[in-house]
C-alpha cells in the first residue's frame, strides 16, 4: 500500500424530505446571497425548484438563478455565472441537479475571486487558492461530485474537455433525497450506475493495494451491480435508489482509493468521446472500459483475478462486464455508442487531444501515450 491523505469535509443530509433542511444548512455555512444553479426543466417540472424558492424566500435568504446547464457542462455558461455572481454580490452557490450542475457550480466558484480566466485552472496554468462555497441538492446519483474534489468542464469554443482537482471545491454540504431520483429515465439511471462503478474501478485497478480498501470497493461494486438492473425494473424502490445514491458519493470521495494509486485512464479516454460526439459520460465509459481492460490486463493478471473472484462470482471479468453493460442498456463499443464506426481521422483527433499533442500520458495501471490511446480506440471501434 501507499501512504495517503483522506479528506472528506462535506456534510451529508440524507433521506426523505431532506431538502426541508436547506435553510438550516445554508445558514450554518454563512450563505447571505445564493446563486441557485440548475439545468433544464426537469427540476422545475418535478416541483423541486419551486420548493427551493419557497424555502429560501420563507427563510429570508436572497437568491438569484442561473439555469441552462447541459451534460458535459460548458465553459461559456460558467463565465456567464461568474459575471452574474460578481454583479449580484453572490457569496454561496447552490447546485440543484447532478454532476454537470455541480461541476459548473464549482467552476463558477473558482472563477469569481480569480482575476484571470477560469479556464487557466483546467489548462494547468494556475492553481486555485480560494473559491466561493458550493452546496448541493442532488437529483442524479452518478458523478459523485457532491463529495469529490473534481470538476470537469468542456471548453465549447475549443472543443476541449478538461478536469481540475482541488480540495477547496469540495461542497460544504449535499442534501440527498432518494425520492428525487424516482423519475429518472432508465437510460440516465444506467449511465449513473456505470459512472459509479467506473469511479470505483479506476481506483481498484491499481498495482498497489490495501486489503480493507479493496474490501470496501468490492462491496460497493457488488451492491451497485446488484441494484442497478433491479432499480431500472422497479424505479420507485426507495431502498435501491438509496443504495445507488449513497454509493455514488462513496465511489468518488476518495474512500475506495485509500492506500492505492488510481488509474483514471478510461476516464481520460472517454472525455474525448463525449467531447467529440456529445454522448453521455457513463455511456462513453461503458463503450471503452472492456477494451482498456483487454489492453492492460497483462500488467497485473492477479488484479483481474481478484475482481473476478470477489465481485463477479468467478466469471471472466471482461466478458462479464460487457454482459452487464448490455443488461442495463449501455453500449460496449464505439459503434454501439455512436451508431457507426469512428473514422481514422476521428481516432487520430481523439488521441491527439487526449495526449495533448503527444506530450501527455494517462493512467497508472499501465501508462498510456498517444500510440496506446490510439490502439485502445481502435480496439473499441470493432
Amino acid at each position: 500500500m501507499t501512504d495517503f491523505h483522506f479528506y472528506t469535509p462535506s456534510e451529508i443530509v440524507f433521506g426523505r424530505s431532506s431538502e426541508e433542511q436547506l435553510p438550516i444548512v445554508l445558514s450554518k455555512y454563512g450563505a447571505r446571497k445564493v446563486l441557485v444553479h440548475y439545468g433544464g426543466g426537469s427540476a422545475e417540472r418535478s416541483g423541486l425548484l419551486p420548493k427551493i424558492r419557497t424555502l429560501l424566500s420563507g427563510s429570508g435568504i436572497p437568491f438569484c438563478e442561473l439555469g441552462g446547464v447541459v451534460p458535459n457542462p460548458r465553459l461559456s455558461l460558467v463565465r456567464e455565472g461568474i459575471a452574474l455572481c460578481r454583479r449580484e454580490g453572490i457569496d454561496f452557490i447552490l447546485a440543484v441537479g447532478g454532476g454537470s450542475v455541480i461541476d459548473s457550480s464549482k467552476a463558477i466558484g473558482y472563477g469569481v475571486p480569480y482575476e484571470g480566466d477560469v479556464w487557466d485552472f483546467f489548462d494547468a496554468k494556475a492553481v486555485a487558492v480560494k473559491a466561493l462555497p458550493v452546496g448541493v441538492v442532488l437529483t442524479i446519483p452518478a458523478s459523485g461530485s457532491e463529495m469529490s474534489d473534481s470538476t470537469v468542464i468542456t471548453n465549447d469554443a475549443l472543443g476541449l474537455k478538461r478536469g481540475c482537482n482541488n480540495d477547496i471545491c469540495r461542497p460544504k454540504f449535499a442534501i440527498m433525497n432518494p425520492e428525487r431520483t424516482f423519475t429518472l429515465p432508465a437510460y440516465q439511471t444506467a449511465c449513473g450506475v456505470t459512472d459509479i462503478l467506473m469511479h470505483t474501478m479506476e481506483r481498484y485497478f491499481s498495482k498497489t493495494h490495501m486489503d480493507i480498501t479493496d474490501a470496501i470497493a468490492e462491496a460497493l461494486l457488488r451492491t451497485v451491480m446488484d441494484a442497478g438492473p433491479k432499480v431500472i425494473a422497479d424505479p420507485e424502490n426507495y431502498d435501491l435508489r438509496a443504495s445507488i445514491m449513497w454509493a455514488g458519493s462513496l465511489s468518488h470521495n476518495g474512500l475506495t482509493g485509500c492506500g492505492g494509486v488510481s488509474d483514471f485512464g478510461t476516464h481520460r479516454l472517454e472525455h474525448e468521446l463525449s467531447t467529440l460526439y456529445g454522448v453521455a459520460h457513463g455511456a462513453g465509459l461503458a463503450a471503452i472500459w472492456c477494451f482498456w481492460a483487454e489492453y492492460v490486463k497483462s500488467e497485473d493478471p492477479s488484479r483481474f483475478e481478484s475482481f473476478s473472484k470477489n465481485v463477479l462470482g468467478g466469471k471472466e471479468p471482461i466478458s462479464a462486464m460487457r454482459d452487464f453493460f448490455h443488461s442495463i442498456g449501455m453500449p460496449a463499443s464505439i459503434p454501439e455508442l455512436i451508431g457507426r464506426k469512428a473514422t481514422e481521422d476521428e481516432i487520430e483527433l481523439m488521441s491527439l487531444r487526449c495526449s495533448r499533442g503527444g506530450s501527455f500520458r494517462v493512467g497508472n495501471f499501465k501508462e498510456l501515450g498517444k500510440k496506446e490511446m490510439q490502439d485502445i480506440y481502435n480496439l473499441a471501434n470493432q
